[in-house]
């Protein structure tokens, strides 16, 4: 399914870099330019710092004098338009109409972006399939053009099943019943040697234990962990670094 996103006389060169981003971060390439303002638009050195790691959909990019050039093999048109028109294409939010749609397949869809200044032109929203309208607070409806663009390039992206989340590392290993139960084990015995469980009335308590580390899941790691503080629990404690007169005790050799 080819897509292509469309910007119609963009008249903010940075624009146009936030928009060569935002289609990267999510899989796109294809980007056309209608005469924009800057001719020279895709080359300046604002678009470039704008477009930060994605200077291949930039290298990719064209620039054409009209809309007609920019649909050529495109049969499914999208305006973005935050005001209804009275008349022209149904306003849909973007979740409600691009899930269908990607799930009819073998469309090659366009979206299409007014210029900052005055939006779309009726004209050109009157040639698409439907008017995309992103939902923002009553009061404040005002979208940056690179901002629309990555809303309407993600909620596209999740139509078309969107990507799977990247782990930063191997998941861990979760303790299997053999090692919890060693564990708790160990902590029963270490209660026992600090005074906190009697064991000639030991009550509900390590059911209780064994109950919450049930619902904890620990790794292996952490079982090591906790039966590292049972073994400290058990041992003799330290000498305190200072005296029983306040004074710090004498260094010795070692």
């Amino acid at each position: 399914m080819k897509t292509r996103f469309i910007l119609i006389q963009t008249s903010h060169a940075g624009n146009v870099g936030a928009a060569a981003r935002a289609l990267r971060t999510m899989g796109f390439d294809d980007l056309v330019l209608v005469a924009p303002r800057w001719p020279n638009v895709l080359r300046r050195e604002e678009t470039l710092q704008r477009a930060s790691g994605a200077l291949d959909v930039l290298a990719k990019a064209r620039i054409v004098e009209t809309l007609d050039e920019a649909l050529d093999g495109i049969t499914h048109l999208c305006a973005t338009a935050m005001v209804p028109r009275d008349f022209g294409p149904p306003t849909r939010t973007p979740r409600e109409h691009l899930g269908p749609l990607a799930a009819g397949g073998s469309q090659h869809v366009a979206f299409l972006f007014g210029s900052e200044r005055f939006g779309m032109r009726n004209e050109d929203v009157y040639r698409c399939h439907v008017a995309l309208t992103i939902p923002t607070a009553p009061d404040f409806g005002s979208l940056n053009l690179g901002a629309a663009i990555q809303v309407i390039a993600y909620e596209w992206r999740q139509a078309l099943g969107g990507f799977g989340v990247s782990q930063a590392a191997a998941p861990a290993q979760l303790a299997d019943a053999q090692a919890l139960a060693g564990m708790l084990s160990h902590w029963e015995q270490s209660l026992v040697d600090i005074g906190f469980l009697d064991p000639a009335a030991p009550k509900k308590l390590m059911p209780r234990l064994t109950q919450l580390f049930n619902r904890a899941q620990p790794t292996m790691e952490e079982i090591h962990i906790l039966r590292g503080i049972a073994k400290m629990m058990a041992q003799p404690r330290r000498p305190s670094a200072q005296a029983d007169d306040g004074k710090p005790a004498p260094a010795t050799d070692s």
